[in-house]
């Protein structure tokens, strides 16, 4: 069975780090880009960063280049996301997704599966 379980969410202060991670298990892990999206309150889904199958490529939104990296280890099963000088505004439960075919990483219907995320919350 197919499954992608998102953890290392919590709440943390302005400024603080956190690593998300993404345990992939049920599929060929290593043929999947995966992208990580997040969810505001009140607010649809956000592309946030996206990796290339082999880690050979990656991408960011605007809002978290300079401060998240993405990275995989395929032979963990697993994609990070470290989160680094993170703002009230990174808030959100944070997903993975996984996609077999081409198309805008960022949007979030050219995703085949997803997990079932994880809340971060940035407040002081």
């Amino acid at each position: 069975q197919l499954q992608l379980v998102e953890s290392g969410g919590g709440l943390v202060q302005p400024g603080d780090s956190l690593q998300l991670s993404c345990a992939a298990s049920g599929f060929a892990f290593d043929g999947y880009p995966i992208g990580w999206f997040r969810q505001a309150p009140g607010k649809g889904r956000e592309g946030v960063s996206y990796i290339e199958h082999d880690g050979t490529g990656t991408d960011y939104a605007d809002s978290v280049k300079g401060r998240f990296t993405i990275s995989r280890d395929n032979a963990k099963n697993t994609v990070y996301l470290q989160m680094n000088s993170l703002k009230p505004e990174d808030t959100g439960v944070y997903y993975c997704a996984a996609r077999a075919y081409g198309g805008d990483w960022y949007q979030d219907g050219e995703y085949d599966y997803w997990g079932q995320g994880t809340q971060v919350t940035v407040s002081s």
